[in-house]
């Protein structure tokens, strides 16, 4: 019964964070290097919540983690619709922005936590469907509902700033309703209780932990992989809403706030969901290491769809099945690299192991991050495209290097 609402709250912050942020900034006149710059700082509590995941683990209860850190997002996504009526907004939501990303980093590890204790090992299995379904729906609410609703209130209100207050307060309504139904209905597990671990004992598994993962054969390529796999969708991404939105005359597409929430918030998350069930099922079918080079080109060859873009300038229904396909092909190739990362997790550590890499992962955004905007106006949107492509070479290249025998990784 809580598991649909749980991923649910895991995945809206998230999005509203780290993807939306990017288009309600542009619609309010920031430049594409400022965007790029101070979004991609708000990857750094995924990064970091590692090193106080075993804080989480060690203190209160899973439960009372997960309604608190609810509580907290409720409140920060009030202050952000709040914030676009204040004069120096963008430090305002900013700051907000941060807060709400470390709150929603230490709900991940709560939530993640409290699924855990919650469910038997068979139920967990039969619900990771469920959370996965419900984590995208977030997505797709975030990226896609509210960015349609708060472009068509900018075309009947003529007020981007106001459509945004009314667009985030929305959510942050349902979001609230969301923590009242776990205030009162969320279950209190048996074996979730306080916990009264020392913090020298924590930090000694920690680093048990950390020395085991970081020990691991050919550490050096694996640490390469998953930095520079994703390096050019790292820059795309903080660019890809912006040339979009960006006038013709810029070399941008000129589309509105509400079109722009159906190509990627919509039709683009549902072809990224649907690019991650294929590619589940071809791993199963075919084994990792002998579809993963597929995966890594099918990841990275949709981007020149950018350039042709950018250089012709198409139709929105040619803009629309572009990004669908080039979410498809994301989907396939994060499925491949996700199942990576399961794969060398170790079983004793293997809680920490996954989340030193999805911390690295979140790095490997982020950097890429904070360049793409300057590039981008050095550049102009035609060479800079041509540039996202060319660093998938890095990332491709590295599987060269990095195990992917199954075996060994599970040595």
């Amino acid at each position: 019964m809580f598991v649909p609402t749980l991923y649910f709250a895991e995945g809206v912050p998230y999005v509203i964070i780290n993807n939306v942020s990017v288009i309600f900034y542009k619609q309010l006149g920031v430049d594409n290097t400022q965007i790029a710059f101070w979004t991609s700082f708000l990857y750094l509590p995924w990064v970091l919540k590692m090193f106080w995941g075993p804080i989480v683990d060690g203190y209160a209860t899973k439960r009372k983690w997960t309604i608190s850190t609810q509580l907290g997002i409720t409140l920060c996504l009030l202050s952000l619709a709040y914030s676009f009526q204040v004069s120096n907004f963008f430090l305002f939501s900013l700051i907000i922005l941060g807060i709400g990303a470390f709150i929603s980093a230490t709900h991940d590890i709560a939530a993640d936590g409290f699924y855990m204790l919650a469910l038997e090992r068979d139920a967990q299995a039969f619900f990771v469907g469920i959370r996965s379904t419900f984590y995208r729906f977030a997505s797709i609410f975030a990226s896609g509902i509210v960015v349609f609703l708060a472009g068509q209130l900018e075309i009947h209100l003529e007020d981007i700033a106001l459509s945004w207050t009314i667009a985030i307060a929305i959510s942050a309504l349902i979001f609230a309703a969301i923590v009242i139904f776990h205030w009162f209905l969320l279950p209190i597990p048996t074996n979730d209780i306080e916990q009264k671990v020392s913090v020298k004992a924590i930090f000694s598994f920690y680093n048990q932990a950390v020395w085991s993962y970081f020990s691991q054969t050919k550490i050096l390529a694996v640490l390469a992989f998953i930095l520079l796999y994703r390096f050019g969708e790292g820059m795309l991404v903080k660019i890809s809403a912006p040339f979009l939105l960006d006038e013709t005359a810029v070399g941008g597409l000129g589309l509105s706030t509400s079109d722009v929430g159906l190509a990627y918030g919509t039709i683009g998350t549902f072809a990224l969901v649907l690019g991650g069930i294929i590619g589940g099922g071809l791993i199963a079918e075919f084994e990792l290491k002998k579809i993963i080079w597929w995966m890594a080109i099918a990841l990275n060859l949709p981007n020149l769809f950018y350039v042709y873009m950018a250089y012709t300038q198409p139709s929105i229904q040619l803009v629309y099945l572009l990004v669908a396909i080039e979410q498809f092909g994301y989907g396939l190739g994060m499925a491949a690299y996700s199942v990576y990362l399961i794969y060398i997790a170790k079983e004793e550590y293997k809680t920490s192991h996954f989340a030193i890499s999805t911390g690295i992962m979140a790095l490997g955004m982020m950097l890429p991050g904070f360049i793409s905007g300057y590039l981008q106006q050095v550049l102009g949107y035609p060479m800079f495209f041509i540039l996202v492509c060319l660093l998938a070479i890095p990332g491709i290249f590295t599987l060269y290097f990095i195990p992917l025998d199954l075996e060994n990784c599970d040595k």
